[in-house]
């Protein structure tokens, strides 16, 4: 029986992670880093600033300073979205309303921050509907490490193996199944490789789809 629904934010929940994707690349071009392709986009989607630091230094030694570029895209991002609406994604408010009503509890389990996503959750009208956000930066290894996953579960008092964690990216779908959860796969950018297609439990179009996994 599922007792916990955790779902990751940017690209999940909200449809952010686009945004964060020009930046990544835009800004690069703007520093001078022209071997960032957008595989490496694609790549960094939901890594944990170690293993991203890592994974950038191994495919361009010496020629791109990461935290410089992530600097600039977390100023990009930021101004972008005070600016700009929001975008949630397709059966958010859906399937969060229809585990309220069953009394399943969900929470975020997001690569980024915890002031920031909480605030972003909460203009777009989604944080009450949550029963806790979970950052991995409160971990001592975010994704693709189970440790963001394990925790969530430790704060909602279930299983992972009683959990089921809803994912857009590579890295998440890692993080989760790690954890050992069940893990759903709503692609945004890419879809599954046979390899991740292995670590799924479920591939659904939106977030209605989560749906019948729960009733």
């Amino acid at each position: 029986m599922i007792q916990a629904v955790l779902f990751d934010m940017d690209g999940t929940i909200t449809d952010t992670e686009r945004i964060y994707q020009h930046y990544w690349y835009n800004c690069a071009m703007d520093l001078g880093y022209t071997e960032f392709t957008r595989q490496d986009c694609l790549d960094l989607r939901s890594l944990n600033t170690k293993d991203a630091r890592q994974m950038l230094e191994e495919r361009h030694p010496g020629h791109i300073d990461y935290d410089k570029l992530h600097d600039a895209v977390h100023i990009g991002v930021i101004q972008h979205l005070d600016e700009h609406d929001i975008p949630v994604k397709p059966g958010a408010f859906e399937v969060l309303k229809q585990l309220r009503t069953l009394g399943i509890p969900a929470a975020v389990v997001t690569a980024g921050q915890l002031g920031p996503a909480r605030e972003r959750l909460g203009r777009v009208g989604l944080l009450d509907l949550f029963d806790d956000v979970i950052s991995a930066h409160d971990v001592p290894q975010g994704k693709p490490h189970p440790d963001p996953y394990l925790h969530a579960c430790k704060v909602l008092g279930v299983s992972p193996e009683d959990a089921i964690a809803v994912e857009d990216s590579p890295n998440g779908v890692r993080s989760a199944a790690a954890a050992g959860c069940k893990v759903i796969m709503v692609p945004d950018l890419t879809e599954p490789d046979e390899e991740l297609r292995k670590l799924l439990f479920a591939r659904v179009d939106d977030l209605t789809g989560v749906i019948p996994y729960v009733n």
